[in-house]
């Protein structure tokens, strides 16, 4: 017997890309919405399988609605259209997360695709020991019962800070690349970039253009000179894919794949912008200890140190291995088969989030279909 509250077949959490991917999926596949929502499902919805969508976010957009305004679409890494719909005509000079926010509310709209908003999971936890019983979902708007979940809450709400020792006596200003807004309110400081991904680097051209920059990594980058085709795009995915294999935790896309060239990077390393320094040792009130001994008097320190995925929700399910990680079977967690990760690992990037949507909700048809209802 589930616990009271509302019942779905299937409960998606999340709705940015792989979300969104997963919910087109389930309508295909002949679900309608949960009963309930903002739309009824329909005379014929107590023979039909159920599905709800959960989104923490106040809007469409998922990420995209937070990134700074100075990320545009014509420097923005490739985005996949979603299932179904194309993208409509992109101005390059566009903030990404206008025209994003934008594709995605017309998406959810021309679908019909129900989005609980603002409801963020709170825990997912068994409601019995039975292996093919429900699962129950605690939010900030009531609990939910479901035979499964996907998770598609992606990484933005979990901005990574290093530790270092000294850090919270510097005297300026530190924070992480979820806290950017513009260049310009570091005009005329030092500003210190942090990370060694694409939002370092991105962050290190348009900053550099309206003051001092210094950047530091843990590791040399690997630049790549060769264009990022198809077959180095499976082969990242590959390497991702085999670390959640094992149960470790995902590396971000530029772990597997490097830093690719780009016309305005190859024009801020003319300038001198990308000229990488060993890590610090330590942070002091004025500045950063340099590996030499030096100080390097700094105003701001911006920490582009990545995202961890926001999966603490999960954590009653204990689905974390000795790894540090989850292991997982394609979209399914290894030691849970009603709890499918989409946006996560492998399938981070946007194509990946389209493939991962499909592939979870075609594991969940046979998953239901070996269960009784």
């Amino acid at each position: 017997m589930h616990n009271s509250g509302r019942v779905a077949d299937i409960v998606v959490i999340g709705a940015g890309q792989a979300g969104l991917s997963a919910a087109y999926h389930l309508a295909r596949r002949g679900f309608a919405p949960a009963q309930g929502g903002a739309a009824e499902a329909g005379p014929d919805s107590l023979t039909r399988r159920t599905y709800a969508v959960l989104d923490a976010e106040d809007g469409p957009g998922g990420a995209w609605r937070h990134r700074w305004k100075t990320l545009r679409m014509a420097t923005v890494n490739g985005i996949s259209d979603l299932p179904g719909i194309p993208q409509p005509d992109v101005d390059p000079a566009e903030p990404s997360s206008a025209f994003l926010t934008r594709y995605f509310a017309g998406y959810e709209r021309e679908l019909g695709i129900v989005v609980e908003r603002p409801v963020k999971a709170i825990a997912v936890e068994r409601e019995d020991a039975d292996p093919a019983g429900r699962l129950r979902i605690t939010t900030s708007d009531g609990g939910w019962s479901a035979r499964a979940v996907i998770n598609a809450t992606g990484t933005w709400t979990r901005p990574f800070w290093p530790i270092y020792p000294g850090q919270f006596t510097f005297r300026g200003r530190q924070l992480h690349v979820a806290d950017y807004v513009s260049a310009e309110e570091f005009r005329g400081l030092h500003v210190i970039v942090v990370g060694g991904g694409i939002s370092a680097v991105g962050l290190l051209d348009e900053i550099s253009k309206v003051t001092s920059t210094s950047w530091f990594t843990r590791r040399e980058p690997v630049w790549r000179e060769a264009a990022f085709d198809r077959q180095a795009g499976h082969d990242a995915v590959a390497l991702v894919e085999d670390r959640v294999r094992r149960g470790l935790p995902p590396q971000s896309v530029v772990a597997a794949t490097g830093l690719i060239w780009t016309p305005a990077l190859r024009a801020a390393a003319a300038r001198g912008v990308l000229e990488r320094r060993p890590m610090f040792t330590g942070i002091e009130p004025d500045g950063v200890r340099l590996s030499d001994g030096s100080l390097l008097a700094a105003d701001v320190i911006l920490w582009a140190t990545g995202f961890r995925a926001e999966l603490e929700h999960l954590a009653p399910l204990h689905l974390r291995g000795p790894g540090g990680g989850i292991a997982m079977d394609g979209t399914r967690v290894a030691a849970e088969p009603r709890v499918h990760l989409v946006g996560y690992g492998p399938s981070s990037s946007t194509i990946g989030a389209n493939r991962a949507g499909r592939a979870a909700v075609a594991e969940l048809l046979k998953l239901l279909a070996a269960e009784p209802a």
